[in-house]
């Protein structure tokens, strides 16, 4: 069952070392996704598992302990998924394919690795799922329902960037549908609505270049009847680029 969630974007501009010289502009986002943080370390989940956004060449399970970097930006800096803390590693949630582990993390769980790690989290286990931002409403919301389903108490911690075409210098382009696209987001994960979550329109998000709608959509699945409330704790688009920081419990 799902107990708790958190929600982040995840541009590698998080990680300063990325961002160099202009890291103080997502401070106040990085404040928030480690108030989020805080808010799953307290629902005491016996396993969390990080789904973000992921090209199709790196989409799947990933173990705890999977690898990732930031080369590709530019810097030096390597990172693993979770295994801070001095317990034994439990079995994935999912049968993992021959040499996962040594898969290199996509950008986004890679993201959330070095969050989980500058928070030196070692609450509970942690498992990595890469999703294909074209898949399907129905097979995210069943992919967010099995995973409520593994554990008493499972926590989520959901990657996920809003449209990229805020301003006429965003990766995108303008779209005047993103800043209401993104509203009503935001809306949705302050109020924890599932129903809206899931009616999300997948065609949109990706003429929009929402990179965050399959991980929002596999949290309505999971947290479908958990009766969780919604806390909205970030909402801004520097760049262009909707960033959203979230948490239910």
């Amino acid at each position: 069952m799902l107990v708790a969630a958190a929600v982040s974007p995840c541009p590698p501009l998080l990680v300063p070392e990325v961002a160099a010289g202009a890291a103080p502009e997502l401070d106040a986002a990085r404040a928030a996704c480690t108030d989020v943080l805080g808010v799953l370390a307290a629902a005491r989940p016996d396993r969390l598992v990080v789904v973000g956004p992921a090209e199709e060449g790196a989409r799947g399970p990933y173990p705890e302990g999977a690898r990732g970097s930031f080369r590709a930006f530019g810097v030096d800096l390597d990172v693993r998924l979770g295994g801070n803390g001095p317990r034994p590693r439990r079995r994935s949630a999912w049968s993992e394919p021959v040499g996962s582990a040594d898969r290199e993390l996509p950008a986004s769980l890679a993201v959330a690795a070095w969050l989980l790690n500058r928070t030196d989290w070692s609450d509970a286990p942690v498992e990595g799922l890469g999703l294909e931002e074209t898949l399907e409403t129905e097979r995210c919301v069943e992919a967010g329902a099995g995973i409520a389903a593994r554990s008493d108490r499972v926590a989520l911690l959901v990657m996920g960037d809003g449209s990229a075409c805020r301003t006429l210098k965003a990766p995108g382009y303008l779209d005047e549908r993103a800043a209401g696209f993104d509203a009503e987001v935001a809306r949705a994960l302050g109020a924890a609505d599932v129903a809206a979550l899931e009616a999300l329109d997948a065609g949109l998000a990706q003429e929009l270049k929402a990179a965050g709608r399959a991980p929002w959509q596999v949290l309505a699945g999971a947290a479908d009847g958990a009766g969780l409330s919604g806390a909205l704790l970030y909402e801004d688009a520097p760049y262009g680029v909707g960033y959203l920081v979230a948490a239910w419990s």
